[in-house]
């Protein structure tokens, strides 16, 4: 390639091209009585410049028609063209199919009323989210666990890959924070935080499992289900809640403080 082109520079240095010719229109509409005769334009160009044109138009054309002189070519303009070519457009992650939260595996779906009475204790509502989207329970761990789903929340941007901002857990069991530093992987941080007066923990980063002990003293490992920031927290009466949502601590604690003191 760089011999063709510096053979077409030379050509193009080499060709001694004539000023550009005053064309002048002597005659544009005929007189009267004079009607047939022709125009006269003056001057032409040279035939040796329209040889010239001509030749280069065909080597031109004889260039495009070889595929491999095509290829060259197109190769050569890309040396002084940039262009940018987006092969595949992003396209934005589909929300899961089914009821929010039926695919986190959360229990079974009621509506407040009957869920609360799957459960001895009574399910309370965080007056920061309002009433929730879905409620979900599960009969283990011992005692029985509730879920509260919730699609949006004021400045929680919502989980792409499960359709859900916020998700409120409440069970029955204590916490212990020498369980946490067992489960946590090197991404995530624990925190000690106070909730109500009572003692709780900030875990940040993608935690995946928590640990506490269920109504009957056994320990019992707990899938986050939106695995990211989490405030969990000893509510005072045997209940243990849990919050998660892609948000800071201080919009948990907030949306914990807004839940009735046990």
């Amino acid at each position: 390639m760089p011999d063709l082109e510096q053979r077409l520079v030379e050509l193009g240095q080499g060709l001694e091209w004539p000023a550009t010719p005053r064309f002048r229109v002597e005659q544009l509409i005929p007189a009267p009585g004079e009607v047939g005769r022709p125009m006269r334009t003056t001057p032409s160009l040279p035939r040796w410049a329209l040889a010239a044109a001509a030749a280069l138009l065909i080597v031109a054309i004889a260039l495009a028609a070889f595929p491999p002189s095509r290829t060259a070519i197109a190769d050569w303009i890309n040396l002084h063209v940039s262009i940018q070519k987006v092969q595949t457009l992003p396209t934005p992650t589909p929300l899961p199919s089914g009821a929010l939260g039926s695919q986190l595996g959360l229990g079974l779906p009621f509506t407040l009323e009957n869920a609360q009475r799957q459960v001895r204790w009574h399910i309370e509502i965080p007056a920061d989210l309002g009433p929730p989207d879905a409620v979900y329970v599960r009969t283990l761990p011992s005692g029985g666990e509730v879920t509260l789903v919730y699609a949006r929340a004021i400045g929680i941007p919502v989980a792409g890959e499960t359709g859900v901002a916020v998700l409120v857990t409440e069970v029955r069991g204590t916490i212990r924070g020498d369980y946490f530093a067992k489960q946590l992987g090197q991404d995530a941080t624990i925190e000690q935080v106070t909730v109500h007066g009572r003692p709780g923990y900030w875990l940040a980063g993608s935690p995946h499992v928590v640990m506490f002990q269920d109504a009957s003293g056994e320990p019992v490992p707990d899938t986050l289900r939106l695995a990211t920031n989490t405030l969990i927290y000893d509510s005072g009466d045997g209940t243990i809640t849990r919050i998660e949502a892609y948000t800071t601590r201080e919009r948990a604690i907030q949306i914990a403080n807004s839940l009735p003191v046990r």
